[in-house]
C-alpha cells in the first residue's frame, strides 16, 4: 500500500506567461515511486516540472509537497532534487570537483560532501572518471551527472524534465534501470515525451496537452482504454492517401506490393481484411489524443 504521507498534491493550478496560460486547472496526485508525466513538445511539462521545483510561480491553486505548501520554497527545495532539461556545469572542472562546488554551494560540510559524492558517482558509474572534465564527457555521462547532483542532497523528490534526449539506446536503457533504483525510495516524477521511456519505467502516469492533464491512471488502465481502437490492414499503395486521410496511422511496414498499415479508429474501419489487434502503448497514447479532441500533430515546448 501507498504512503500517503509521501506523496505530491496538485490542485487546480493554473499558470500564465503574459496572456498565454501555460497550465489550465491541472490536478494531479503523485505518491513514491516512479511516475511519468507524457506529452508532446509544448504540452506544458517542463512549466509543472518548473513550477514543482519553486522555479515558476502558479497563478492559482494549491500545491503541497510531502506535506509543504509550495509557497514554502526554502523548504521544498531542501527535499528536492531537479535535473533540468539544459543541465550543464563548468566544462573546465573534474566530475568530482563539480559535485563538490555544487555541495558547498548548497551549504553542506566537506565531510559530508566527501561521503555523499563517493556513494553516488558508485551509483551512477562515474567513480572511474572523478577526475575526467565535464567537457570531455559523452551526453549518457553528463545526464548521470546530473542526477547525482540531483541526488546530492539526498531528497525526497526528484524531477527529471526529458533525460534522455539524444542519448543512444545503450545509455538511455542504462538512464532508465537508474531511475529506477532511485525511485525505491523516493518520488521520482519522468516528464517526458519519448513513450518509451514511459512504458520502460512507469506503472503510474498521466498525459498532458496544451497545460491540460488529459488522463491519469496505470499504464495498464491505459491500454485497456485502447481495447478494440486498434486495427492493421495490408493495403496496397495506391489507398495510403486515403487511409492516412480517414485515420490515425501509427505505424506503415512496406512488404513487397502492400504496406501493413496500424490505425486507430473509435469504431471498426469500414476496410475489407481490417483486423483488430491488440494495443501498445504507443497506440493507447495516441489514442488518448485522438479520444480528447486534440489535434495529432507538433508542437512546441
Amino acid at each position: 500500500m501507498k504512503d500517503q504521507t509521501n506523496k505530491i498534491q496538485i490542485r487546480n493550478v493554473n499558470k500564465y506567461y503574459g496572456r498565454k496560460q501555460a497550465l489550465k486547472d491541472v490536478n494531479l496526485t503523485i505518491h513514491q515511486g516512479m511516475f511519468g508525466l507524457l506529452g508532446r513538445n509544448g504540452a506544458g511539462k517542463t512549466t509543472l516540472m518548473k513550477t514543482l521545483a519553486t522555479l515558476h510561480c502558479k497563478k492559482n491553486g494549491v500545491i503541497t509537497v510531502c506535506g509543504i505548501p509550495i509557497e514554502r520554497a526554502k523548504e521544498i527545495r531542501s527535499i528536492t532534487g531537479y535535473l533540468p532539461q539544459d543541465f550543464s556545469m563548468y566544462p573546465s572542472m573534474t566530475v568530482e570537483e563539480s559535485l563538490d562546488y555544487l555541495g558547498a554551494l548548497s551549504g553542506m560540510d566537506k565531510e559530508l560532501r566527501r561521503k555523499r559524492i563517493k556513494l553516488l558517482l558508485k551509483r551512477v558509474n562515474l567513480a572511474d572518471q572523478k577526475h575526467k572534465k565535464i567537457k570531455a564527457l559523452s551526453g549518457g555521462m553528463k545526464r548521470r551527472l546530473g542526477i547525482a547532483q540531483a541526488l546530492l542532497h539526498d531528497p525526497k523528490v526528484l524531477i527529471v524534465d526529458e533525460p534522455t534526449a539524444g542519448l543512444d539506446p545503450e545509455e538511455r536503457i542504462r538512464f532508465r534501470n537508474l531511475l529506477c533504483e532511485v525511485a525505491e525510495e523516493r518520488i521520482v516524477i519522468l516528464s517526458t515525451h519519448i513513450v518509451g521511456d514511459i512504458e520502460a519505467t512507469c506503472e503510474d502516469i498521466a498525459i498532458m496537452n496544451e497545460g491540460k492533464i488529459l488522463w491519469q491512471g496505470t499504464v495498464s488502465e491505459l491500454l485497456q482504454n485502447a481495447e478494440g481502437k486498434v486495427f492493421t490492414i495490408n493495403a496496397q499503395k495506391k489507398y495510403l492517401p486515403q487511409i492516412k486521410k480517414e485515420y490515425i496511422v501509427t505505424g506503415m511496414l512496406v512488404q513487397n506490393e502492400y504496406t501493413t498499415v496500424r490505425l486507430i479508429s473509435k469504431t471498426t474501419p469500414d476496410l475489407q481484411g481490417v483486423t483488430a489487434v491488440t494495443p501498445n502503448v504507443e497506440d493507447a497514447y495516441m489514442y488518448c489524443l485522438y479520444e480528447n479532441g486534440c489535434e495529432i500533430g507538433g508542437g512546441e515546448e
